[in-house]
């Protein structure tokens, strides 16, 4: 059984973290078994979104506590593996950022420390109800400094800290008040709900959405009249697209474009 399924329809991929066991968890294998799979998608052209869900009863519960305590009875205590997987680990968080294509969390369950990093991390994200987010690693003595990352960057600075310093959890419907999350759906409805997303997305000209995606990230970290240049610059360069100019010309003679990519 393979830890990491991927499964392409149309211009979809949808891929499913197969370790039900361990409720999904970020081992060495499942960070591998990623990053593998999202190097492949940078260069698949016929791919126009991403969905990534968790098969049994959790989206994913975040690093593996065991292999992570094993890992510590090298000689220097652990130092270099623990050094080497977060590495690791943020690695495959910005190839998501790096990716042309959106990548939508489908969640379910539980997503907690790592694992609310990797909702955090995805372009969108539609959760089930009663799914419960968390950065709980506090409880244990480690706090979420990797995971405060991506969490920093979705919501209120206030409401993070409050999440990593207490330790608690927030149910799906807070997560979408807050912006860690899109929508909020019944659980029966949560595959249709994100296949329809990632079909809307597919239907887009896929160079436009890879130009826009870099764009949004980048354009992000800059002071505002930088950012205006730079994404000025951004649109000026989509405008001498060949397909943009078809899109134009099909909207302005209400006819679907007749796009090349």
């Amino acid at each position: 059984m393979a830890i990491l399924e991927r499964n392409d329809t149309g211009a979809v991929a949808t891929l499913k973290l197969n370790a039900p066991d361990r409720l999904n968890a970020l081992s060495d294998e499942m960070l591998a078994a990623l990053q593998l799979e999202f190097d492949s998608l940078s260069e698949d052209g016929s791919i126009r979104a991403v969905i990534l869900r968790g098969e049994g009863k959790a989206f994913c519960a975040g690093h593996d506590l065991k292999q992570m305590t094993a890992g510590r009875q090298a000689d220097d205590g652990g130092k270099a593996y623990f050094q080497d997987l977060f590495a690791r680990c943020a690695q495959m968080m910005l190839s998501i950022r790096s990716l042309p294509q959106p990548v939508i969390a489908q969640v379910h369950g539980i997503a907690t420390a790592a694992g609310c990093q990797l909702v955090a991390t995805c372009d969108l994200a539609v959760a089930a109800e009663g799914t419960r987010f968390g950065v709980n690693g506090v409880n244990i003595g480690l706090f979420c400094s990797t995971p405060m990352v991506a969490l920093s960057r979705n919501i209120p600075r206030k409401r993070a800290f409050e999440m990593l310093t207490t330790g608690d959890f927030i149910s799906a419907e807070t997560a979408a008040e807050l912006g860690l999350i899109n929508r909020v759906v019944p659980e029966m409805l949560l595959e249709h709900e994100t296949a329809a997303l990632a079909d809307r997305l597919a239907d887009k000209l896929g160079s436009a959405v890879k130009i826009g995606k870099q764009a949004f990230y980048k354009q992000l970290e800059m002071p505002i009249e930088q950012a205006y240049d730079y994404t000025g610059d951004v649109m000026a360069q989509n405008m001498l697209h060949r397909d943009t100019e078809e899109g134009i010309s099909a909207f302005i003679e209400k006819r679907p474009p007749n796009w090349h990519q």
